[in-house]
């Protein structure tokens, strides 16, 4: 089985996240995408805002119906912080016969010198870059991880995906000052957001 991992504070989950997943695994051919909720990023000052149930529950409710995406639990299980390759080990080790591939956006490459032993990670799984359509993933920034083959690699399942300024911050703060969050999430999260009182000033 072909599989995606897609990690992140989901904090809160909304359309960017489904829509890069989907065109991700439509582009690789994946079986499955993997969303996997970070206990905390170290690469991040912040703990989430909303707590682990929390945004577990939300992601049901975004993922739910799609037999193509599944939550796993693998990092909050473990404790933060969460080092991706912990993680790809630990799936690695779990589901040995599968095919792995990272999905990332093209503008986390930046930062691909702060992860953990970045190497092991381009060994464990495939990192697959999507790029904003019109926009370029400057992909020669992994030549010093991987070997030219791996390199060609992650230029054969590079892809694009729409152009969508959503991000989880602004729907944090959207929420805070009191404005109109529709049509930036999925209609139950958006609806579990106002039930639950997440995110209020």
């Amino acid at each position: 089985m072909r599989c995606g991992v897609f990690g992140g504070s989901f904090d809160p989950v909304h359309l960017g996240h489904l829509i890069l997943a989907d065109t991700a695994r439509e582009c690789a051919e994946l079986d499955r995408v993997l969303f996997i909720p970070a206990a905390r990023s170290p690469l991040k000052a912040d703990d989430p805002a909303a707590s682990d149930r929390q945004r577990i529950e939300m992601l049901q409710l975004a993922l739910g119906g799609n037999p193509a995406f599944e939550l796993s639990t693998i990092e909050l299980d473990r404790g933060d912080p969460s080092y991706t390759v912990d993680t790809l080990e630990a799936l690695n080790k779990q589901r040995p016969e599968d095919e792995w591939f990272l999905i990332v956006g093209a503008d986390s490459l930046v930062d691909f010198g702060r992860w953990r032993n970045i190497e092991r990670i381009c060994q464990l799984a495939i990192p697959l870059v999507g790029a904003r359509r019109g926009s370029n993933a400057d992909l020669d920034q992994l030549s010093e991880y991987v070997s030219p083959e791996q390199l060609a690699e992650v230029q054969q399942f590079a892809f694009e995906f729409p152009l969508i300024e959503i991000s989880s911050t602004e729907i944090r703060g959207r929420v805070a000052d009191g404005r109109s969050i529709r049509y930036r999430l999925p209609r139950g999260v958006e609806r579990y957001i106002q039930t639950a009182e997440l995110y209020l000033s």
